[in-house]
């Protein structure tokens, strides 16, 4: 093959398409004349977009009389919404009932004072009650009285030593432990300074009483340096006549600031009307007062009568059924049932529920004498109540066990409830072995107790007196019952209120605007 040849066949080569090189769709030309491998964009259009009207544009739709009417429609409409809105909220604040104030309320109101007269028969001693703290706090017990706790010889004023514990009861270190365990607790501790504790009269002989006043007004203040919250002290009649007086009630409830813990001033009286204690609250300006009240005045009349008197000073009045002779409860409260019965009655009422130890298991007081100095021994603290005994004691146990629940859920509602805790007080209805009451706090839910004390079955004849914001439901739940004849939360007609011998009941009914 000569050269021209060649050339030929490899133009020919060169001229032949490659068969990768075809398109897809087959030998035949792309449509629309489109050369092969090339690609058709889809190039879009530009958008108009409103950009809205210009100002002069603008202004001049703005003030058509169709626009400038829809505006002074939609201002006017907001503003009568506005004007409405607020109306409305200052009729709601106006027709809504006001909150009532609470009052003043000290850590000797917050809770039952528990007061160990006998630290030997409570627990062996200072020592033994830092060790028994658990189980008062488990009571919610919020002032602790021990003591007297100084050395003295019985009627012997040239032994007495105010500021000297007794060595049988510990050393001050010991009480400096206690008081700080308690305050870590939230409990306050108030220090008995009663001179003559062992002998009769208490302070001495009347000629003594400035010198002996002076002598605890300095004891007073040494105590209340170590740490303590109060000072309590017996036959307030007797102590508040003396001049030393006011310095003692300086050294207490005086140098106080608003920061610091106010310090209590308690003291107690016998053998003297409710008319009188009232007077003496005012005169001797104490803190809180216990007398005997409830214990000489056994019938349900004097008693109402007794509160209707004393119910306006309820934050200065402690209640107790033996507690100002430092008895115990059940020394007047003989049965089990009765226990419960008092223990209801002193939560519930108007003031400060007060308790000598062992009150909250009913301890048995001791009746029997000593006879070396015919005096009764004070009954030994029973501990453990929930444990089981396999001795004769057995049944007591169970019996102080179920009664120290029934106190603590007294405690427990006493210290939620605002208006068992400083509500007002209206009698219901009293006869010669029951009475009835009832305590209200503003909004909070409203408690009735009703207690017989008798032998017999009582009708209790509910009425209260006309009283703006206050009247009487048909019925009222059941909140605790000291048996079972009223089941809790079971309803119970007011019209128709009966109780049986030794039944306490406590209602429940909610505050209607």
């Amino acid at each position: 093959m000569n050269k021209d040849t060649e050339i030929d066949m490899k133009e020919v080569e060169l001229n032949e398409l490659d068969p990768e090189k075809q398109p897809m769709t087959g030998d035949g030309q792309a449509p629309g004349g489109e050369k092969n491998g090339s690609v058709k964009l889809k190039v879009p259009d530009d958008e108009v977009t409103f950009t809205g009207l210009s100002k002069e544009e603008l202004m001049k739709v703005a003030g058509t009389p169709g626009w400038v009417r829809t505006r002074w429609v939609l201002l006017v409409l907001f503003w009568l919404g506005w004007i409405g809105m607020l109306a409305g909220a200052i009729v709601i604040i106006v027709q809504a009932p006001r909150c009532k104030a609470i009052p003043e309320m000290n850590w000797w109101n917050e809770g039952p004072v528990y007061q160990i007269t006998d630290l030997e028969a409570f627990s062996r001693g200072l020592k033994g009650v830092e060790e028994k703290l658990d189980d008062i706090n488990q009571l919610k017990v919020k002032s602790l009285v021990i003591g007297p706790l100084h050395t003295v010889q019985a009627n012997q004023m040239t032994g007495l030593n105010l500021q000297e514990i007794s060595a049988e009861l510990g050393k001050a270190e010991d009480l400096d432990s206690l008081l700080k365990a308690a305050h870590k607790k939230g409990i306050s501790v108030v220090l008995d300074l009663t001179p003559n504790y062992k002998g009769n009269p208490v302070w001495f002989d009347k000629t003594d009483l400035t010198e002996i006043m002076e002598k605890v007004k300095t004891a007073a203040e040494f105590w209340l340096s170590k740490g303590v919250d109060g000072i309590k002290i017996s036959d307030l009649g007797i102590a508040s006549i003396s001049p030393e007086w006011a310095k003692l009630r300086m050294a207490v409830q005086g140098n106080g600031t608003d920061d610091t813990k106010k310090r209590a001033l308690m003291g107690v009286v016998n053998n003297i009307s409710a008319n009188e204690v009232s007077q003496l609250v005012n005169v001797s300006g104490v803190d809180l007062i216990l007398s005997d009240l409830l214990s000489r005045n056994t019938e349900g009349k004097e008693r109402i009568e007794v509160l209707k008197t004393l119910h306006s000073e309820q934050r200065k009045i402690g209640w107790g059924l033996g507690a100002a002779q430092k008895d115990h409860l059940s020394k007047r409260a003989t049965t089990w049932g009765l226990i419960r019965l008092y223990q209801l009655l002193l939560f519930t009422l108007p003031g400060t529920p007060v308790f000598t130890y062992g009150d909250e298991i009913g301890l048995q007081a001791n009746q029997m004498s000593n006879k070396a100095n015919q005096t009764r021994e004070a009954p030994k603290m029973v501990w453990n109540v929930e444990k089981e005994e396999t001795d004769g004691a057995k049944s007591n146990h169970t019996e102080y066990a179920e009664i120290r629940k029934w106190f603590r859920s007294l405690s427990d509602l006493r210290g939620k409830e605002r208006s068992l805790l400083h509500g007002d007080y209206y009698g219901l209805y009293s006869s010669a072995k029951s009475l009835s009451f009832l305590r209200v706090w503003d909004q909070s839910e409203r408690y009735i107790t009703a207690v017989n004390w008798g032998d017999g079955l009582e009708e209790l004849k509910l009425n209260l007196e006309p009283t703006e914001g206050v009247e009487l439901p048909e019925t009222a739940k059941v909140k605790l019952s000291t048996d079972q004849d009223f089941e809790v939360d079971s309803t119970v007609n007011l019209k128709d209120l009966k109780l049986n011998a030794g039944q306490a009941l406590l209602l429940q009914f909610p505050y209607t605007g």
